[in-house]
């Protein structure tokens, strides 16, 4: 599968950096090995390590990592058959996250989900709407313009091009999949962060290695 984004790196790389994007292949928590080469592009780092499983790439926010270091990525997700456009390169599979004790000022790629309890009032006006109204109604709100307000539960920073926050306002069912919203934008946000997003929902969408969504808002405005 081709990819739209240089994620998520490069989601990529994403964004379990979306295993919480929905439908992306598994990858350990953490992944540690001896740096043994490195390819600095825009925004991101890319490091062939050797892991005591052999040997892998990974991508990180940009970080001034030396060969033969030995470093530890923490909230790792793992794509195939990545095509990374600034290096010209498809990498079979690849693992991005979060280099662990990266300053503070290094780009994330990945946060960690907020499982803490969520209630977030609806938001107001004509094309309001509840996550859950959104994700169990897809087909009849595709291409319409909606609003919806909700708690930032993950982010992924630059994922081809974009910011991909997962919101959740309380509403929904962990079971079926209607509690967690996917919405991407150029705006930032933060962990934690309750937002009035307003955007366009698109329907089965299919960005590539994996990352393809039932439903999503996507090039939203983000307000507080």
């Amino acid at each position: 599968m081709k990819i739209l984004l240089t994620l998520c790196l490069a989601l990529a790389g994403l964004f379990t950096a979306c295993a919480w994007a929905a439908g992306a292949p598994a990858a350990p928590t953490t992944v540690t090995g001896e740096v043994l080469e490195v390819k600095d592009v825009d925004s991101y780092t890319y490091l062939r390590l050797k892991t005591q499983d052999g040997e892998t790439w990974a991508a990180v926010g940009t970080a001034p990592v030396k060969k033969g270091a030995k470093v530890t990525i923490e909230n790792t997700s793992v794509m195939k058959n990545f095509e990374s456009k600034s290096l010209k390169k498809t990498f079979p599979t690849i693992v991005f996250g979060n280099l662990a004790g990266a300053g503070a000022g290094a780009p994330a790629v990945a946060k960690a989900v907020d499982t803490s309890p969520i209630k977030v009032p609806k938001a107001t006006g004509a094309n309001a709407r509840t996550v859950a109204e959104v994700m169990a109604k897809p087909a009849a709100l595709k291409d319409k313009p909606v609003q919806v307000r909700g708690k930032v539960v993950k982010f992924n920073a630059g994922i081809m091009g974009k910011n991909w926050i997962h919101l959740r306002d309380g509403t929904g069912s962990a079971a079926d999949g209607t509690d967690d919203l996917l919405v991407t934008t150029a705006a930032s946000a933060k962990l934690g962060d309750v937002l009035t997003v307003s955007g366009v929902v698109h329907t089965d969408k299919d960005f590539g290695s994996g990352y393809s969504y039932k439903v999503l808002i996507e090039d939203a405005t983000l307000q507080p």
